[in-house]
């Protein structure tokens, strides 16, 4: 797997209603396609657009059965003739190498809803131009291609000024987010439905307006589908990051999850806030003699960030000996849910929610949080963080880190964690307030990851 279909899984998720959380207070979409059905009532009586033969035959808002798939409350199902102002047919003059317009075609249709400006063709014909000149955030739909990719369907964002020619039909939305109905048309849902109401002839394959007109659209309310683009901006934007990744989902979703953590620890993932407190005096609480030192590699921090080394943070300890008291041994097969508890009658004594590392073994360096009180495995040591720190911003540190510790490990017979090099790890310090947004951030994009690999 790769990411394509990671990228087809996130906007199956954000067409479902699972990508960002649904809000009480926004206006159910109901209300928003009242507000479109006058609005295009308008145009019509002004003759700016024209009447469909669905507007001729009734005002109602209809009843759909046998409906794609569920979608929360606050949507609703509409059809596409529903929600636009036209669908419109590009121009069949033909195209020459100079002129004074460009004229988008089928080939500059990418298949991720983008379009791409390379091998153009140009007009110069004043009346295509005024009859088919594209506006920004105008959708621009292949009629006709082969089975694979008839349907095709791509933004315009206004990068430069275009026509269209007579194989993609012009979508010009109302009142809706063109960018929203762009992340519907390049799904998978979408693209079933393209295979299934296509026409096939020889070596191509159509699907007219008509046809298009019909198809079905999940519709939330207008603020969701404003935040359903600024999530969908921030994980395409990570897609493109590793898209070069090769192997399967899983290799990719890693990949994902490193960019995160690096854009975070250089203070990208997140904005500042000027009004936090700077990370020295945080430094200071855990040591009054603390004095700033060179950031090292990490040359351009954000104002108020310094950086230290891990062992100014944290310290690997022992749990007290306890003898004659029965207790779970908490070793690492017992944490992974590989075996069932063992108890020991003496041993370390470690209580429920403690952090304990593996500093023995392939694995070390991987930290594990302990459900229940027991003894400290063998192999482990107790992972004292300095309560000044928030907790989990350092465990993502130490998380980035692994690969690095895993390759380093000492030892011949059996490998042990590489302490002083754990110890010496660079940490980038930002205010605690900023290190408590981050892990939010941090944690919000993982749930997400993790819900797309349990999905597939």
């Amino acid at each position: 797997m790769d990411t394509k279909k990671l990228r087809q899984k996130i906007l199956d998720l954000a067409i479902r209603g699972k990508l960002v959380p649904q809000d009480p207070n926004d206006e159910p979409a109901s209300v928003l396609l009242e507000r479109i059905k006058a609005e295009k009532g308008r145009l019509i009586k002004e003759g700016k657009i024209k009447k469909s033969k669905k507007s001729v035959k009734t005002s109602d808002t209809p009843h759909y059965e046998n409906l794609p798939f569920e979608v929360p409350e606050s949507w609703v199902w509409c059809r596409l003739e529903d929600i636009v102002c036209e669908l419109k047919y590009g121009t069949s003059e033909k195209s020459s190498s100079v002129g004074k317009i460009a004229v988008l075609r089928m080939g500059n249709i990418t298949n991720v809803g983008t379009i791409d400006y390379s091998n153009l063709v140009y007009s110069s014909n004043d009346e295509d131009i005024e009859q088919y000149s594209l506006e920004k955030d105008d959708l621009l739909f292949n009629r006709t291609n082969s089975s694979e990719w008839v349907g095709k369907t791509a933004i315009y964002k206004e990068e430069q000024p275009a026509i269209y020619a007579g194989y993609l039909i012009r979508i010009r939305p109302l009142l809706i987010s063109p960018d929203y109905l762009n992340t519907v048309m390049n799904s998978c849902y979408y693209r079933d439905w393209c295979y299934d109401v296509k026409t096939d002839a020889v070596n191509q394959s159509n699907i007219n307006a008509q046809k298009l007109s019909q198809l079905m659209i999940p519709i939330p309310p207008l603020k969701e589908q404003g935040r359903i683009v600024a999530e969908m901006d921030k994980w395409i934007s990570l897609i493109d990051i590793v898209k070069n990744g090769k192997g399967n989902l899983l290799t990719v979703i890693k990949q994902a999850k490193s960019k995160i953590l690096d854009l975070a620890i250089h203070g990208k993932l997140i904005p500042q806030d000027l009004n936090d407190e700077p990370a020295i005096e945080l430094l200071k609480r855990i040591n009054p003699n603390f004095t700033p030192r060179d950031n090292g590699h990490y040359t351009q921090l954000p104002e108020g960030w310094t950086v230290v080394p891990m062992q100014m943070l944290c310290s690997l300890i022992d749990g007290d000996k306890q003898n004659g008291i029965e207790r779970i041994n908490l070793d690492v097969k017992y944490l992974r849910g590989k075996r069932n508890a063992k108890t020991l009658t003496s041993g370390k004594y470690i209580v429920a929610n403690s952090l304990l590392i593996l500093v023995d073994g392939e694995n070390s360096g991987e930290v594990f949080r302990t459900p229940i009180d027991g003894y400290q495995g063998s192999t482990f040591k107790q992972l004292s963080i300095n309560e000044n720190m928030n907790t989990e911003y350092v465990l993502q540190i130490i998380n980035l880190h692994r690969e690095i510790l895993r390759e380093n490990k000492v030892g011949s017979a059996i490998p042990h964690l590489n302490k002083k090099l754990f110890k010496a790890i660079d940490v980038p310090i930002p205010p605690y307030k900023e290190q408590q947004r981050i892990v939010e951030a941090i944690n919000k994009f993982f749930i997400s990851l993790d819900l797309i690999m349990k999905s597939l």
